[in-house]
């Protein structure tokens, strides 16, 4: 039992290999489902989830919604389904994420460009140049959009656990090799890592309460015990302490809250 993340640049049919993967392994397999999740559950039209992990800040920042809030929803949504265990999601960010669980094996999968671009231009049926300005382009977005918000290099290999290139090898090959280090112990789901799961699920979920009227706030679950970073009064006047008891009594699994001022917030807050 495991997490997986496969992360993968546009038109490296990473896609398949999540499939196949998660298929070998008897996993559930999470993308696009999991925006049509986020976007009904707090009523946001799916494109603009889709702009929110796809486009550049300077896009995001005329939307009507601050990219923050998306971007909690995003999360909650994710870390809700990943507590449950067996799933492999792909799809961009997933490593980053979900950084703060251990044991998620993180994957990056990768061709060269002239591999991508044949690849786009039979699918598409669209010429060679008309590939290549495409997947630079988003190219462009994806590693802006990474460097931007979390200051670091999507493309940086340090980030993942494994990096495979399915220009040099195949699709079956790229899932062998998943599959056999989802196996290895490391990468094996164990109650701390479980707990660390609902944890993060629970900050997520109180975030998606909280970030559209305090956009700069972050949050801390262990065990249920939870911790708010951010200035008492957010949008409009809004008081913290005010929403906090709602929050309370319409999420379960909260036994203790309290507030502590934004700058004392831990680099695993959410």
């Amino acid at each position: 039992m495991g997490v997986i993340t496969i992360s993968r640049g546009s038109y490296s049919r990473g896609k398949a290999v999540a499939e196949k993967a998660a298929k070998h392994l008897g996993y559930d397999v999470v993308s696009r489902d999991l925006l049509l999740s986020a976007s009904e559950r707090f009523h946001v039209p799916e494109i603009r989830l889709i702009r929110a992990i796809h486009d550049a800040p300077g896009i995001l920042s005329r939307l009507s919604h601050s990219k923050q809030s998306y971007l909690a929803f995003i999360q909650a949504a994710l870390t809700e389904r990943v507590s449950k265990d067996n799933v492999v999601y792909h799809g961009l960010a997933g490593h980053l994420l979900l950084w703060q669980i251990p044991g998620v094996l993180k994957v990056r999968i990768t061709a060269d460009l002239e591999t991508r671009v044949a690849n786009e231009v039979q699918r598409e049926g669209i010429s060679a140049r008309e590939a290549r300005e495409i997947i630079l382009e988003d190219d462009h977005q994806r590693r802006k959009w990474t460097q931007s918000l979390h200051g670091l290099d999507p493309w940086d290999s340090s980030l993942y656990d494994l990096v495979i290139r399915v220009d040099r090898l195949s699709v079956d090959d790229a899932v062998d090799f998943i599959c056999k280090a989802a196996m290895r112990e490391g990468f094996q789901t164990t109650d701390k890592m479980r707990q660390k799961m609902e944890d993060l699920a629970l900050a997520c979920r109180i975030k998606t309460d909280l970030v559209e009227d305090f956009p700069a706030v972050k949050v801390s679950s262990e065990y249920g015990n939870v911790i708010i970073y951010a200035k008492d009064k957010g949008h409009a006047g809004t008081t913290l302490h005010a929403r906090l008891d709602a929050v309370q009594q319409k999420i379960g699994g909260i036994y203790n809250m309290e507030v502590h001022s934004p700058g004392s917030a831990p680099p695993d807050a959410v």
